[in-house]
């Protein structure tokens, strides 16, 4: 289980998520990611970075499993600073970074997604937030750089999904292409961006967040505080124990 980096030609750099069976990330992994995307964007060569995963799906989320095994509240503070530090390094990486996402992108996954430049999507791939299902709240504020105001509403009550297809027509994914082609497309796009002056790019980045209408980072915390309460008064326990009793449907 990893996080890695590599490099592609002319400063693309590689961030790749493989946490089998579904990457659902552990608390050190959301710490990693947002390691290895300051890593990436501290490097004064990169011009883009892509973030990806191997495997049946881009992101499952929070591993709910590890945290039921963790006594006390240090799995979810854990797993709520990791999953904070995982966006604001994506949102604040000084370089354009691209989201290459394979089959599910839930919870989590849409935090990481939601924070990115550019989304490209495999024609399987579908995305969603599921946490009221779990007893807690959050990345509502990533779902709503994807979806219209109701359609998030309505999203993050019924915990439905919604395919990449669709948010394509609604502008928030980029390119939507067959599976064996997502790779391709998304070093395709990368190229693109690091052909440019980066100079250029990076002023753009800035000047793109500097003019974003909602503060992204806090927003999210805002959230996360109501996930808090409902730990703190065992609703998010009873759900998350209900959850490792009947199984993640992702892992059958």
């Amino acid at each position: 289980m990893s996080i890695d980096i590599t490099t592609q030609d002319k400063g693309v750099r590689v961030v790749t998520m493989n946490y089998p069976p579904v990457n659902a990330l552990p608390v050190q992994g959301w710490f990693d990611v947002a390691d290895a995307m300051r890593k990436a964007g501290a490097d004064g060569s990169s011009r883009v970075v892509v973030l990806r995963a191997e495997g049946r799906g881009f992101n499952a989320g929070v591993d709910i499993k590890e945290m039921q095994r963790i006594e006390g509240f240090s799995g979810l503070l854990g797993a709520n600073r990791g999953c904070f530090e995982a966006f604001k390094a994506i949102y604040e990486c000084p370089v354009p970074v691209i989201s290459v996402v394979n089959g599910f992108c839930l919870g989590g996954g849409v935090g990481l997604v939601g924070n990115s430049d550019v989304i490209i999507a495999s024609d399987d791939a579908y995305f969603g937030v599921p946490e009221v299902d779990r007893g807690a709240l959050g990345a509502a504020t990533h779902l709503a750089r994807l979806v219209p105001h109701h359609m998030l509403r309505a999203m993050y009550y019924s915990a439905r999904t919604v395919t990449a297809q669709r948010l394509a027509e609604l502008g928030s994914v980029d390119q939507v292409v067959p599976r064996g082609e997502l790779d391709g497309a998304a070093f395709a796009f990368a190229a693109q961006i690091a052909a440019k002056d980066t100079r250029v790019i990076r002023a753009a980045k800035e000047a793109l967040n500097g003019i974003d209408p909602i503060d992204v980072n806090r927003s999210y915390r805002f959230e996360q505080g109501f996930t808090f309460e409902l730990n703190l008064a065992g609703v998010a326990d009873e759900h998350r124990d209900e959850f490792v009793a009947t199984g993640n449907a992702l892992e059958t």
